[in-house]
């Protein structure tokens, strides 16, 4: 018993950290929701969540998550398939995952700033592609500053997340399946349509999820690299808790309270999918 209680000691800082950074604003999130400035019980903050303009926003989140988990999905998918099953050389899956680890984490600021100077109106290869080939990609349409633009910002981080969850799934397709199918005669089409990929969708499924919610999460990229000028969640979020809009924090946790609920059912759903997802590779 002493031995155990040592033990629970060890991982006290954990506990707390977690109660104190995750669980208590969680709460006090969630009970914000429902009480108006003089702390009454009210359901009118969550009606406010019906105003067009916090409903705009949460569609636009909710586009440029799936865009994002979409295209972060397909790329990434791609690119561990390469290296794991592809037979590229074995040496290039070490700096893949090295990289793919070091960036799935590079977000905020620092990110946005890497962008602006490289996709900008004047970055890096924004003034290359002008002077040495001519192509203006913003006289083309393009804009950093625009759906489609933070949509590339988050894949940054989506593809390499998307790398890293998905290569042990793949590392788990087992040999003697595939043989097994080469044996009756299916193709490599046929492999991944009626063999793989079936095994592979609730990883999929599960894995798309996670990047959705982790898009949906995010605002220190996005209000570094667009400010005001596209109002998603996190950003109006942002703005109702500082007061500078409405004037009015118990509407900004009805929102806060709404991406919960949101990025809570994404990651429920990659939960049950990844749990799916490892009975078949035991």
């Amino acid at each position: 018993m002493r031995r155990i209680g040592w033990n629970w000691l060890g991982v006290l800082p954990f506990f707390a950290f977690a109660a104190l950074f995750l669980v208590l604003p969680t709460m006090n999130i969630v009970i914000g929701a429902f009480r108006n400035p003089e702390g009454e019980f009210t359901l009118a903050n969550l009606a406010g969540l019906s105003a067009p303009r916090i409903v705009d926003s949460f569609a636009i989140s909710i586009k440029v998550s799936l865009a994002s988990a979409t295209l972060g999905c397909l790329i990434g998918f791609a690119m561990a398939a390469a290296v794991v099953m592809g037979g590229l050389p074995g040496w290039l899956r070490g700096p893949l995952m090295t990289f793919s680890g070091v960036a799935s984490n590079f977000a905020g600021v620092p990110l946005a700033f890497a962008f602006i100077a490289t996709l900008g109106r004047v970055g890096l290869v924004t003034m290359l592609l002008r002077q040495w080939f001519g192509i203006n990609i913003y006289a083309m349409g393009f804009n950093l500053l625009s759906f489609w633009g933070l949509t590339l910002t988050y894949l940054f981080f989506q593809i390499p997340l998307m790398i890293l969850i998905i290569t042990p799934a793949l590392d788990g397709l087992k040999r003697e399946w595939r043989e097994a199918a080469e044996v009756l005669g299916a193709s490599t089409g046929q492999y991944w349509r009626m063999v793989a990929l079936p095994i592979l969708f609730p990883s999929l499924l599960g894995t798309f999820a996670l990047l959705f919610a982790n898009s949906f999460g995010a605002v220190a990229t996005a209000y570094a690299l667009t400010g005001s000028s596209l109002s998603i969640v996190p950003i109006m979020l942002f703005a109702q808790i500082r007061g500078d809009v409405l004037q009015d924090p118990h509407l900004g946790y009805a929102m806060a309270f709404g991406m919960i609920v949101v990025t809570g059912i994404a990651n429920l759903a990659y939960v049950i999918m990844r749990s799916r997802a490892e009975r078949w590779m035991r």
